[in-house]
């Protein structure tokens, strides 16, 4: 394929996650015993298909290509979770096919991602809720429960030891070392840390001054590159503490805070308790644009309350033709009952079937 060939070398940027997702036989070549193979029958594309972005969906999206391959002969994607906005940048200089991002497209991408699309609409497409876990490693102190308040002090440095007396103050029943808390974020472009620094702002804007973004603003403490390098960061640093999707604290066994919502109720993170978050998030795009605004001061009962919607960024329309047929024919298995069913066991949270839906809509309307 000619159009693949041409990406696949994505003009200097390496595909350092390539999922190749060749299949020999016939296009229903479902492995025997996968539980999660999928059982409707998919309009199957062929060829080679390049994406990159958000490194938070990266678990998804090996899920889903592997299961994908299962259904569909001679189709290769290969993503590289290289974060939300160096994946946005690679899509607007045509370099992928779609990306993933963790945000949807700010004001001044709209333009760039506009004309990749040949002038036709760029959509965001809400595909995965990625819970995002405060992830710690403090010794013989499970359990930690913070409130907004105090995890904007925390990461703004204001709050710099685990005994202190905001930190006591909720964890009576947990023993916490006199000890300097040493904060690791995302040294690279995250949509991960424009979803915390937003929930920072919206619950605790006294304290979080800094305006929400995906590159990490406040000063002090440690960087770390992708969804990957910041949990081996806090796997190997004790007394730390940071934000990472919830697939990455369960595969590294990493200690998990619960955090309180806007009913003052502490909520342990699960797939659950985060699509709960999403009752009341309201859909701020147009047409088939799908953007999504959270309230992060969620009182829902039981509703952990940062979480992340992590989304594909398509063209509406203006793809050439065999890039086209495969990002549809993708999208619409990652959209299905089939393809969100998997989520649950990866760590993350189903769109909510009113929102999913939409987005099924949307990505038949893809042309």
């Amino acid at each position: 394929m000619k159009n693949g060939s041409r990406l696949a070398a994505l003009g200097g940027v390496v595909v350092a996650a390539a999922l190749t997702l060749s299949a020999c036989g016939s296009d229903d070549n479902t492995a025997p015993g996968a539980s999660n193979a999928p059982t409707a029958k998919i309009d199957c594309a062929k060829g080679t298909v390049n994406a990159a972005g958000s490194s938070a969906q990266k678990n998804a999206i090996e899920e889903w290509t592997k299961l994908y391959a299962q259904a569909c002969a001679g189709a290769q994607l290969n993503y590289n979770p290289s974060g939300s906005g160096a994946g946005i940048q690679a899509f607007t200089q045509n370099q992928v096919a779609f990306a993933g991002s963790d945000s949807a497209l700010k004001d001044d991408e709209v333009g760039p991602a506009k004309q990749r699309c040949g002038g036709n609409n760029a959509l965001n497409l809400p595909m995965v809720v990625g819970p995002v876990a405060v992830i710690y490693n403090v010794k013989g102190a499970d359990g930690i429960q913070l409130s907004p308040k105090t995890l904007a002090g925390i990461f703004a440095g204001k709050i710099k030891k685990w005994n202190a007396a905001e930190i006591k103050a909720e964890n009576s029943a947990v023993t916490l070392p006199d000890a300097d808390i040493k904060t690791v974020h995302r040294g690279d472009e995250s949509g991960t840390t424009e979803n915390f620094t937003k929930f920072l702002q919206a619950t605790a804007g006294d304290v979080w001054t800094w305006e929400p973004s995906k590159k990490w603003e406040a000063p002090g403490g440690q960087g770390a590159n992708k969804s990957d390098g910041v949990s081996t960061v806090v796997k190997q640093t004790e007394n730390s503490i940071s934000y990472v999707e919830l697939s990455y604290a369960t595969n590294n066994k990493l200690q998990t805070a619960k955090v309180q919502n806007g009913a003052g109720e502490y909520v342990a993170l699960s797939p659950d308790s985060a699509s709960k978050a999403l009752t009341g998030a309201q859909i701020t795009g147009t047409g088939n644009d799908l953007a999504l605004k959270i309230d992060y001061a969620t009182k829902s009962p039981g509703a952990y309350p940062i979480v992340l919607v992590t989304y594909e960024i398509v063209c509406e329309k203006g793809l050439p033709a065999e890039q086209a047929a495969f990002v549809k024919s993708f999208l619409t298995y990652t959209s299905s009952a089939d393809g969100q069913k998997v989520l649950t066991d990866l760590g993350y949270a189903p769109i909510p079937g009113d929102v999913l839906t939409k987005v099924q809509a949307s990505v038949k309307a893809l042309s």
